[in-house]
Protein backbone atom coordinates (compact mmCIF):
# COMPACT_ATOMS: atom_id res chain seq x y z
CA UNK A 1 0.00 0.00 0.00
CA UNK A 2 1.26 3.25 -0.66
CA UNK A 3 1.36 5.60 2.28
CA UNK A 4 2.49 8.96 0.95
CA UNK A 5 0.34 11.80 -0.40
CA UNK A 6 0.18 11.96 -4.53
CA UNK A 7 1.35 15.37 -5.88
CA UNK A 8 -2.02 16.69 -5.71
CA UNK A 9 -2.33 16.19 -1.72
CA UNK A 10 0.66 17.92 -1.25
CA UNK A 11 -0.10 20.76 -3.92
CA UNK A 12 -3.65 21.06 -1.47
CA UNK A 13 -1.40 21.33 1.69
CA UNK A 14 1.65 22.71 0.69
CA UNK A 15 3.15 23.67 -2.96
CA UNK A 16 -0.11 25.67 -4.05
CA UNK A 17 -1.45 26.45 -0.41
CA UNK A 18 -1.83 29.77 -0.29
CA UNK A 19 -2.89 32.62 2.66
CA UNK A 20 -5.81 34.36 1.95
CA UNK A 21 -7.29 37.40 1.82
CA UNK A 22 -10.26 37.88 0.06
CA UNK A 23 -13.29 35.31 0.52
CA UNK A 24 -15.93 34.64 -1.80
CA UNK A 25 -19.44 34.94 -0.64
CA UNK A 26 -20.12 31.62 0.63
CA UNK A 27 -20.69 29.99 3.88
CA UNK A 28 -18.99 27.58 5.88
CA UNK A 29 -21.84 24.57 7.24
CA UNK A 30 -21.14 23.89 10.81
CA UNK A 31 -21.16 20.35 10.10
CA UNK A 32 -17.58 21.03 8.36
CA UNK A 33 -16.35 22.47 11.62
CA UNK A 34 -17.39 19.23 12.97
CA UNK A 35 -15.00 17.47 10.53
CA UNK A 36 -12.69 19.87 10.73
CA UNK A 37 -12.00 19.65 14.67
CA UNK A 38 -12.31 15.62 13.79
CA UNK A 39 -9.27 16.18 12.36
CA UNK A 40 -7.06 18.74 14.46
CA UNK A 41 -7.62 16.98 17.51
CA UNK A 42 -5.67 13.67 16.60
CA UNK A 43 -2.01 14.50 15.82
CA UNK A 44 0.23 14.46 19.24
CA UNK A 45 0.31 16.91 22.02
CA UNK A 46 2.54 16.30 25.03
CA UNK A 47 0.68 13.88 27.34
CA UNK A 48 -2.00 14.14 25.02
CA UNK A 49 -2.95 17.27 26.70
CA UNK A 50 -4.80 19.09 23.91
CA UNK A 51 -5.73 22.72 25.45
CA UNK A 52 -6.29 24.15 22.07
CA UNK A 53 -9.82 25.77 22.54
CA UNK A 54 -11.53 27.55 19.24
CA UNK A 55 -14.24 30.13 19.18
CA UNK A 56 -15.85 29.96 15.81
CA UNK A 57 -17.03 33.48 15.06
CA UNK A 58 -19.50 33.39 12.34
CA UNK A 59 -22.03 35.85 13.38
CA UNK A 60 -22.07 39.59 12.75
CA UNK A 61 -22.26 39.81 16.43
CA UNK A 62 -19.31 38.12 17.10
CA UNK A 63 -17.63 39.37 14.03
CA UNK A 64 -18.27 43.07 15.66
CA UNK A 65 -17.15 42.33 18.96
CA UNK A 66 -13.98 41.26 17.29
CA UNK A 67 -13.70 44.37 15.07
CA UNK A 68 -11.84 46.52 17.49
CA UNK A 69 -9.41 44.70 18.62
CA UNK A 70 -8.07 44.11 14.75
CA UNK A 71 -4.93 46.05 13.69
CA UNK A 72 -6.54 48.61 10.73
CA UNK A 73 -4.89 45.61 7.85
CA UNK A 74 -6.83 43.06 9.35
CA UNK A 75 -10.31 44.38 9.76
CA UNK A 76 -11.60 44.20 5.89
CA UNK A 77 -10.78 40.61 5.46
CA UNK A 78 -11.71 39.68 8.87
CA UNK A 79 -14.99 41.11 8.67
CA UNK A 80 -15.93 39.07 5.02
CA UNK A 81 -14.64 35.83 6.06
CA UNK A 82 -17.25 33.22 6.51
CA UNK A 83 -16.00 31.99 9.72
CA UNK A 84 -12.93 33.60 11.98
CA UNK A 85 -11.85 30.84 14.14
CA UNK A 86 -10.40 32.63 17.26
CA UNK A 87 -7.90 29.94 18.19
CA UNK A 88 -7.02 29.51 22.27
CA UNK A 89 -4.87 27.35 24.96
CA UNK A 90 -6.88 26.40 28.05
CA UNK A 91 -4.07 27.23 31.31
CA UNK A 92 -6.15 24.66 33.29
CA UNK A 93 -5.72 22.09 30.71
CA UNK A 94 -3.95 19.76 33.24
CA UNK A 95 -7.25 19.27 34.86
CA UNK A 96 -8.70 16.80 32.26
CA UNK A 97 -5.46 14.78 32.29
CA UNK A 98 -6.87 12.18 33.99
CA UNK A 99 -9.39 11.24 30.80
CA UNK A 100 -6.42 12.34 28.20
CA UNK A 101 -3.40 10.44 29.23
CA UNK A 102 -5.33 8.21 32.22
CA UNK A 103 -2.28 5.15 32.47
CA UNK A 104 -0.15 7.35 34.86
CA UNK A 105 -0.87 10.61 36.95
CA UNK A 106 -0.02 13.55 34.48
CA UNK A 107 -1.58 16.06 36.13
CA UNK A 108 0.85 15.89 39.15
CA UNK A 109 3.61 17.02 36.48
CA UNK A 110 1.52 20.37 36.68
CA UNK A 111 0.25 20.70 39.27
CA UNK A 112 1.02 23.34 42.22
CA UNK A 113 1.32 27.20 41.90
CA UNK A 114 5.18 26.29 41.85
CA UNK A 115 4.21 24.93 37.99
CA UNK A 116 2.30 28.36 36.33
CA UNK A 117 5.05 28.92 33.88
CA UNK A 118 5.56 24.92 32.84
CA UNK A 119 1.71 25.50 32.30
CA UNK A 120 1.69 28.11 30.62
CA UNK A 121 4.37 27.00 28.25
CA UNK A 122 3.04 23.60 27.23
CA UNK A 123 -0.43 25.51 26.90
CA UNK A 124 1.38 28.19 24.73
CA UNK A 125 3.51 25.26 22.92
CA UNK A 126 0.93 22.63 22.11
CA UNK A 127 -1.80 25.00 21.41
CA UNK A 128 0.31 26.18 18.44
CA UNK A 129 0.79 23.00 17.66
CA UNK A 130 -2.82 22.40 17.34
CA UNK A 131 -3.26 25.85 15.31
CA UNK A 132 -0.93 24.11 12.81
CA UNK A 133 -3.15 20.76 12.60
CA UNK A 134 -6.31 22.86 12.33
CA UNK A 135 -4.97 24.59 9.54
CA UNK A 136 -3.61 21.36 7.39
CA UNK A 137 -6.93 20.15 8.35
CA UNK A 138 -8.71 22.75 6.80
CA UNK A 139 -6.96 22.49 4.33
CA UNK A 140 -7.57 19.19 3.41
CA UNK A 141 -11.07 19.55 3.71
CA UNK A 142 -10.91 22.11 1.05
CA UNK A 143 -10.96 25.38 2.97
CA UNK A 144 -8.82 27.97 2.35
CA UNK A 145 -7.23 30.10 5.60
CA UNK A 146 -6.06 33.38 6.66
CA UNK A 147 -4.09 33.05 9.83
CA UNK A 148 -3.25 36.10 11.21
CA UNK A 149 -1.74 37.45 14.99
CA UNK A 150 -2.21 41.49 14.28
CA UNK A 151 -4.62 41.90 17.06
CA UNK A 152 -5.14 43.13 20.62
CA UNK A 153 -4.95 39.60 22.50
CA UNK A 154 -5.60 41.41 25.85
CA UNK A 155 -8.85 42.85 24.54
CA UNK A 156 -10.07 40.16 22.51
CA UNK A 157 -9.45 37.89 25.87
CA UNK A 158 -11.64 40.36 27.40
CA UNK A 159 -14.60 40.28 25.08
CA UNK A 160 -14.86 36.49 24.25
CA UNK A 161 -12.49 34.44 27.02
CA UNK A 162 -13.28 36.55 30.28
CA UNK A 163 -14.13 34.52 33.20
CA UNK A 164 -12.51 31.48 31.90
CA UNK A 165 -8.90 29.72 31.94
CA UNK A 166 -8.88 30.15 27.80
CA UNK A 167 -6.17 32.90 26.17
CA UNK A 168 -6.10 33.82 22.89
CA UNK A 169 -3.29 32.53 20.55
CA UNK A 170 -3.74 33.47 17.17
CA UNK A 171 -7.08 34.27 14.54
CA UNK A 172 -7.45 31.95 11.63
CA UNK A 173 -9.96 33.04 8.95
CA UNK A 174 -12.00 30.17 6.78
CA UNK A 175 -13.63 30.15 4.39
CA UNK A 176 -13.57 29.61 0.45
CA UNK A 177 -10.99 32.31 -0.89
CA UNK A 178 -11.05 34.28 -3.70
CA UNK A 179 -8.04 34.06 -5.60
CA UNK A 180 -7.74 37.64 -7.09
CA UNK A 181 -7.00 38.50 -3.91
CA UNK A 182 -3.70 36.56 -3.32
CA UNK A 183 -0.19 38.25 -2.74
CA UNK A 184 2.55 37.06 -4.78
CA UNK A 185 4.47 34.10 -2.91
CA UNK A 186 7.04 35.67 -0.28
CA UNK A 187 10.44 33.98 -0.96
CA UNK A 188 11.18 30.93 1.24
CA UNK A 189 14.86 29.31 2.42
CA UNK A 190 16.70 26.75 1.22
CA UNK A 191 17.33 23.52 3.06
CA UNK A 192 21.00 25.14 3.69
CA UNK A 193 20.11 27.77 5.19
CA UNK A 194 17.67 26.49 7.81
CA UNK A 195 18.77 23.06 8.35
CA UNK A 196 21.36 20.77 9.24
CA UNK A 197 22.20 16.99 9.44
CA UNK A 198 24.72 15.67 12.23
Amino acid sequence: MDTTLDDAGLDLLFHKARTHNAWQDRPVEPALLHRLHALWKMPPTSANCSPQRVLFLISRDAKERLRPHLIPGNVDKTMRAPVTALLAYDLEYHEQLPKLFPHTDAKAWFDGDDKQELRRATAFRNGSLQGAYLILAARALGLDCGPMSGFDNAGVDAAFLAGTSWRSNFLCNLGYGDPDGLFPRSPRFDFDEVCRIL
